[in-house]
């Protein structure tokens, strides 16, 4: 008997577990689907990972996709470019300033009136300072105006950040000149004094200057005292376009009672080199841009370009009609120019000039209409800045049957 109920006691014990075991599993199984449940409602796009995927979606159909849109109209791009081109736009200037009337012919005066001279000649300067330089000036075997053939003059400046002092000495007409220039008011005037003095009072002057520069112009009030009488004048520069300047001039000798007055109308223009049609496909235009490239390299600056200038100035109180003429061939290499004077009686004159600058040296030459023929060349003795520099001049004047030389050199800064 003991032992039926320790047998019947072993299997109820069995069937506990086994209940228990059941209801763990069912309770397990329970939560498993409660769990899913949860992902399902929260997450309603959640995907299990044994589940098949999705199917693509359909492919849209020709008929059903929207045309692409027009392509705009020329009336609407007529109107668009119309509107647009319809706003102003400012004008711009770009007109330089000519710079003092009294200088407008000095670029071709400098190919035209070479200096020559017979004799011997020699300038020495010296720097002493920053600010202060002194000049020696020798003259040997010219003829002068005076009819002497010897001259020397002592000549010392100052110049600073706005203004400059200059005084001559000439010890053998016991003459003295001085030059004052100063800058007011941050450069728009500038004030010039000029004073000579000599002991005979033939050349005494005393000159007052006020020049007055604007963007496009500049002008100038003179008056003072020369050879005994007052001086008074004034002469305004304007600069209408890029290349074209117009201006006048007036002065009033009491000395002479001369009223001098005279107008000047300057143009400037582009002149290409070569003889192609100038816009870089021409063989001769590449050639040319080939010799522009080789003087570059040969040495010196080849700023600018290059250009025409002309310059008709007229003089009525003389009946005079000066014509000038500039071509820059070779910026800083090549230059030349034409001047012609023409009055009513039969003295009009004719003259051309050119000019050839090299690395070292430079060459000016000119002929005239009477057959006069000058010639200027300068060397520099050295390659530094300060080297001296060596000139050979020289004149033929065939109508007048006479020829002169000489020769100058020049030392210093």
């Amino acid at each position: 008997n003991k032992g039926k109920e320790k047998r019947r006691m072993g299997t109820s014990q069995s069937k506990d577990r086994r209940g228990a075991n059941g209801s763990s599993m069912a309770s397990t199984s329970t939560s498993a689907f409660h769990y899913k449940d949860y992902l399902n409602m929260t997450y309603p796009h959640y995907i299990q990972c044994d589940a098949p995927p999705p199917p693509p979606p359909p492919l849209p159909s020709s008929g059903d996709a929207p045309p692409p849109p027009p392509p705009p109209s020329s009336s609407d791009s007529s109107s668009s470019s119309d509107s647009s081109s319809s706003i102003p736009e400012m004008p711009t200037f770009n007109v330089p300033n000519p710079g003092p009337y009294e200088a407008a012919t000095m670029p071709c005066r400098a190919l035209t009136s070479i200096d020559t001279h017979d004799g011997f000649r020699m300038e020495i300067q010296k720097q002493l300072s920053p600010f202060m330089l002194v000049m020696h000036n020798f003259t040997l075997g010219t003829t002068l105006p005076d009819g002497s053939n010897k001259a020397y003059n002592f000549l010392t400046q100052v110049v600073d950040e706005t203004s400059m002092y200059a005084t001559t000495f000439d010890p053998y007409k016991k003459a003295v000149s001085g030059r004052l220039i100063r800058s007011l008011l941050g450069g728009a005037l500038t004030a010039k004094v000029q004073l000579a003095v000599s002991p005979d009072g033939g050349n005494d002057q005393l000159l007052t200057e006020v020049d007055i520069g604007g963007g496009t112009w500049m002008g100038k009030v003179t008056y003072g005292s020369m050879g005994g009488g007052i001086v008074a004048g004034m002469n305004y520069y304007q600069g209408v376009t890029e290349r074209l300047a117009v201006g006048g001039e007036g002065m009033y000798v009491a000395a002479n009672g001369s009223l001098m007055n005279s107008y000047t109308v300057k143009y400037e223009m582009p002149a290409p080199s070569g003889n192609g049609s100038g816009d870089g496909t021409d063989d001769k235009d590449q050639k040319g841009d080939a010799i522009g490239d080789a003087a570059a390299t040969a040495g010196g600056d080849l700023s600018g370009s290059p250009s025409s200038w002309f310059l008709a100035q007229l003089n009525p109180a003389q009946g005079m009609l000066n014509l000038y003429y500039k071509r820059v061939v070779t910026p800083n290499r090549v230059t030349l120019g034409a001047e012609m004077m023409v009055v009513p009686t039969l003295e009009s004159q004719l003259t051309f000039g050119a000019e050839f600058k090299l690395q070292r040296s430079k060459v000016s030459m000119t002929v005239d209409g009477t057959g006069k023929i000058q010639s200027v060349v300068e060397a520099k003795m050295g390659m530094g800045t300060e080297s001296p520099t060596l000139s050979l001049n020289a004149e033929v004047d065939h109508a007048k049957d006479s020829m002169k030389f000489g020769y100058g050199l020049t030392v210093g800064s």
